[in-house]
């Protein structure tokens, strides 16, 4: 029979493993949400391409900050607010969709340009653009919202509020950190530069498909 410590420790690992599980099953979901092809993610990969490391790096920090802002908007009601009136979700949707567009359009413009650096002006890049672009969808205000209630139900302290916006927040740089410096690298420049005009028209019929689901799709 084992002795009694040897249970306690048991009790205590088991304990530690159900408190970590659900930040761990945060970090898959957000992870899989943020890889899968949508505006700030194509945005973050041509930026790369485009301006290199010194511009992608902030607009990629800040597309992980605007979009943890949506985590603390969940953690603070935002998602019921939206729930409970319907045509606010709706304009904040359409108006983030316009702004999509918008941004595609500077990009499908811009792709016969000779020097990146005379766009960047027009898309409003580095860290305040980035966190426009992200905040631009509210979607991810669902998103955290069902993650959250789904993940860490009950009434969540202060506490827990803070390491889940943490964990989101952590999670959200570390892939755009990656990305960015990984698609800045000057073999992925040169292979950019090679077909720029074709892969910024591709990147910005995207962005315009993606802006248009946006104000279209429920």
């Amino acid at each position: 029979m084992r002795p009694i410590s040897t249970w306690c420790r048991a009790a205590r690992r088991a304990e530690l493993l159900d408190g970590i599980e659900p930040y761990l099953a945060l970090i898959g979901l957000i992870s899989v949400a943020l890889l899968s092809p949508g505006p700030a993610i194509v945005a973050a990969i041509q930026t790369s391409f485009s301006r290199g490391r010194d511009v992608a790096l902030p607009f990629g920090i800040g597309l992980a900050i605007g979009a943890s802002l949506w985590c603390v908007f969940a953690l603070g009601g935002l998602s019921l607010l939206f729930e409970s009136f319907p045509p606010l979700y709706h304009a904040v949707k359409i108006l983030g969709g316009l702004y999509i567009v918008w941004f595609a359009w500077g990009l499908w413009r811009s792709a016969s340009d000779p020097l990146p650096e005379a766009a960047e002006k027009k898309f409003g890049r580095g860290f305040f653009g980035g966190v426009l672009l992200n905040l631009s969808n509210p979607k991810p205000a669902l998103f955290y919202a069902a993650l959250i209630l789904r993940l860490f139900p009950g009434q969540l302290t202060l506490t827990r509020s803070g390491s889940i916006y943490a964990t989101a927040v952590a999670t959200e740089l570390f892939w755009y950190v990656v990305v960015t410096l990984a698609m800045s690298t000057a073999m992925m420049r040169r292979r950019y530069f090679g077909a720029k005009f074709w892969i910024d028209r591709a990147a910005a019929l995207a962005l315009f498909l993606l802006g248009i689901l946006l104000i279209f799709k429920s």
